[in-house]
């Protein structure tokens, strides 16, 4: 937790890693509805505040866990597997159209 704290304070805003958590966590955890793709057509250019993007949150996590240390980011990625899990066995179907582009970019 420490570590996060640091790389907020010096590279994200305070608080935001925790927020993308809940919001990752809402998503695996809550409606179907919400991995249904619907909510692709109404994306605004703010997703950080509206929460209209999910892949905006799961993107937040990845630039985390790729700026921790080794050990506090493979514990990290330990918790967000385990919700990319839990997302990916609810949903219907996820798109795999490019090896560059993760699967919950624009997917969900």
């Amino acid at each position: 937790m420490a570590h996060i704290r640091r790389l907020e304070r010096t590279r994200f805003r305070v608080g935001s890693t925790a927020q993308a958590f809940r919001r990752w966590a809402a998503l695996a955890h809550g409606p179907l509805s919400r991995l249904s793709g619907s909510s692709a057509q109404s994306r605004c250019d703010n997703p950080e505040e509206c929460g209209c993007d999910p892949g905006y949150f799961r993107d937040h996590l990845e630039d985390v866990m790729h700026a921790l240390p080794k050990k506090s980011a493979r514990e990290l990625r330990t918790l967000v597997g385990a919700l990319d899990a839990r997302i990916l066995a609810r949903a219907r179907a996820v798109r795999a159209d490019s090896p560059d582009v993760p699967w919950w970019r624009d997917q969900l």
